[in-house]
């Protein structure tokens, strides 16, 4: 059927019009090619589909057989047509993004309101997960795109730098006297670390800046989350790393105090992910876009 659906058009604008020369004008065609499109169709499907009147042409009643499935196929065209314009205008559709817990909390939710409030008949799923996991999930087709911590680099993974963040340590008020002037980093790690568990991309980056100046971390308590190192903090359990765009208000009304280094950590950014081989859907490629917008310099 594929091969002849040319013929199969022909044939219903020619039944809904009931004239061959009504049929070529619709069809911006001569009435002679619609008569040989007819004549095609019914040789191939070995039956006569039209018979002339004084008036036009009628379908026989094999004719009128055919039409009714093809008109039931025609409007299913027509709904899907329609559905993709409601994809392609947002008025439908979905968008699956990965994140981890505090990019998705700090950097992602304020754009995920302004998309949300654009487009509300969006779904959006988001899945909280490690910058390897997903990555994980990018590969196998089960998110869109991916907000994670750069850097990192692989070659099926197309990756767009946004805003630029810093990894500090922070401490409440009983440590609070670490903040008055810079210290190093070898002082520091003297009192007690609150960090990250291992396996996220966070703690591996400053694993590596420790090392880097010929130091080992060893901290004294390790959390699941970046919400939990400011609670601890704030609490007197010891100085925590944390990213100091995500922790302004704790900084600002002084619950917490930055501690400054003498050699400070080097900053990063935050990375937009996705395959380079596979288009993005509308709805993912609207939101896309708009992260890309961000400033690089900040949220």
């Amino acid at each position: 059927m594929i091969q002849n659906m040319e013929l199969y058009q022909v044939f219903y604008i020619t039944a809904k019009a009931g004239s061959l020369s009504k049929a070529a004008t619709e069809l911006f065609i001569t009435q002679p090619a619609v008569t040989h499109s007819i004549k095609q169709l019914e040789a191939k499907l070995g039956g006569q589909l039209f018979f002339r009147t004084s008036k036009g042409v009628r379908l026989t009643a094999e004719g009128e057989v055919l039409f009714t499935y093809i008109e039931q196929a025609y409007h299913f065209i027509l709904n899907g047509e329609r559905k993709m314009a409601e994809i392609q205008q947002l008025t439908e559709g979905e968008v699956k993004i990965g994140a981890g817990d505090t990019l998705c909390r700090h950097f992602l939710l304020p754009h995920l309101q302004t998309f949300h409030e654009a487009y509300p008949q969006i779904k959006i799923q988001v899945t909280n997960r490690t910058t390897r996991e997903i990555i994980g999930l990018l590969k196998e087709g089960k998110i869109d795109i991916g907000i994670v911590n750069l850097p990192f680099t692989d070659h099926q993974i197309d990756v767009q730098e946004s805003m630029e963040i810093h990894d500090c340590f922070v401490t409440g008020e009983k440590f609070k006297l670490l903040s008055e002037s810079p210290i190093s980093l070898e002082h520091l790690l003297k009192h007690p670390i609150i960090f990250l568990e291992q396996g996220s991309s966070t703690r591996a980056y400053v694993d590596r800046f420790v090392a880097s100046q010929g130091l080992v971390l060893k901290p004294e308590i390790e959390l699941g989350s970046v919400d939990l190192l400011v609670e601890f903090a704030r609490s007197g359990f010891g100085v925590s790393c944390v990213t100091r765009e995500f922790v302004e208000a704790e900084l600002s009304d002084q619950s917490l105090y930055e501690i400054k280094l003498h050699t400070p950590i080097p900053p990063r950014r935050v990375g937009i992910i996705k395959l380079r081989s596979t288009p993005l859907p509308a709805a993912a490629r609207q939101i896309y876009e708009m992260l890309l917008r961000v400033d690089v310099r900040g949220a």
